[in-house]
């Protein structure tokens, strides 16, 4: 008998393997792990900003911001505001020498100009200082200066106030003719209280010198509007009442056409006002009724600033939970979070750890040319955009309104 027929062979049992029985027809799919997707709406607010959890403890809003007491009148408030509106260049911030040569000159080109509303954050009074400003202005000592259409109210930049004699040497360093110069400031003498002068005070070469210095603007203080929409009897104008009754519904004409509101005598300087062959017939450039506004040179990119800036740091209040900051948090945003000028942060660099960011790449350099934060935070608490409060544990703060 062969050994390979033995017992301990045939002894050997196979189990037939068994196939576990699908649970459910889709388990032979892969599986994939589910996607986390990003919520459509919008958080109402980021947790990074809500650093105290709660509103902070209010012990009573401070009404001035001065800190010197030598400023207890208009004239001293103008000079420390002027005085107090940028900050120095830092060194090593990684400016260029283009850059600084921007910067700096862009400084020199503003006019030394405050609004009335940053007087006001400083002195206790808006009632006593709107008076005193008055009274200076009668007396010869400052100027006031009215930009029209820069908003009403207590948010407006329109009015502003300059000290007559920074207006003195900004006309006699402007390179006008020494006569011209002359005539402007004996005119501004004779009239310390008038925001418009006389159009028959300069001659026609006088008062295109002073346009294109900067010191006078076309007045629009005189002109009647047209009355295209009142009356039906200019059939000729796009205004009239018969051609828009007669025009296509949703049509330019159907509203007037384009020009408009020039053709009813809209808002706009006189030189871009259109007028109808009668006005334009009568009208005499140099004649009592029409007047200059009293400007000065380079007023456009001041007040582009200063809206700007005014915007940013209400921005920077409204990302946090209830639109308020310590006032030592919301200056650390408004400069960029720029490396410290202490011990530790020269170590921190020494050793080439991070210490912050150049001041060059912050916005308060690139977009604002280093202006002041305290400057900012006194023009927008004299507007009446924040107020500024203490709070006993962290100091002041500030809320918007």
């Amino acid at each position: 008998m062969p050994l390979n027929y033995t017992a301990a062979h045939s002894s050997r049992i196979s189990k037939p393997s068994l196939k576990r029985a699908a649970s459910s027809p889709f388990s032979r799919h892969k599986q994939r792990k589910p996607i986390s997707r990003a919520s459509s709406k919008p958080e109402a607010l980021d947790e990074a900003e809500d650093y105290f959890g709660d509103r902070l403890d209010d012990r009573g809003l401070v009404k001035t911001l001065a800190t010197d007491l030598s400023l207890r009148d208009v004239a001293r408030t103008i000079k420390y505001i002027r005085s107090h509106m940028f900050d120095d260049l830092p060194e090593g911030g990684g400016f260029n020498s283009v850059r600084i040569s921007e910067i700096l000159r862009f400084r020199k080109s503003l006019p030394p100009t405050v609004t009335v509303t940053h007087v006001h954050a400083f002195l206790r009074s808006p009632t006593a200082t709107d008076k005193e400003i008055a009274e200076l202005a009668k007396a010869g000592i400052v100027r006031k200066i009215v930009v029209p259409g820069r908003g009403t109210g207590g948010s407006s930049i329109a009015e502003g106030v300059i000290l007559y004699e920074d207006l003195e040497r900004l006309v006699q360093e402007s390179g006008l003719d020494e006569e011209i110069a002359k005539t402007l400031l004996k005119c501004l003498q004779d009239n310390p209280l008038l925001l418009n002068l006389p159009s028959n005070a300069f001659t026609a070469s006088e008062a295109t010198a002073l346009k294109q210095a900067g010191f006078l603007t076309s007045s629009s203080q005189g002109l009647q509007p047209s009355p295209s929409f009142t009356h039906a009897a200019s059939p000729g104008t796009l205004t009239s009442l018969l051609s828009v009754s007669r025009a296509p519904s949703g049509s330019l004409a159907a509203i007037g056409g384009e020009s408009a509101i020039h053709d009813a005598g809209g808002s706009g300087t006189a030189s871009g006002i259109r007028r109808s062959s009668s006005q334009l017939s009568t009208e005499n450039p140099h004649s009592s009724n029409r007047t200059f506004q009293i400007s000065l040179p380079n007023t456009g990119p001041y007040l582009r600033l200063l809206t700007a800036a005014r915007a940013h740091l209400i921005a920077l209040l409204q990302k946090s939970r209830f639109r308020e900051m310590p006032l030592s948090m919301l200056q650390e945003r408004w400069d960029g979070g720029i490396a410290a000028d202490d011990q530790a942060a020269r170590a921190k660099k020494y050793r080439g750890e991070f210490a912050g960011v150049l001041p060059a790449r912050t916005r308060k350099w690139k977009q604002f040319y280093g202006l002041r934060f305290e400057w900012v935070l006194a023009e927008c608490l004299g507007a009446g955009l924040l107020e500024v409060f203490e709070t006993g544990s962290v100091g002041r703060a500030a809320r918007v309104v």
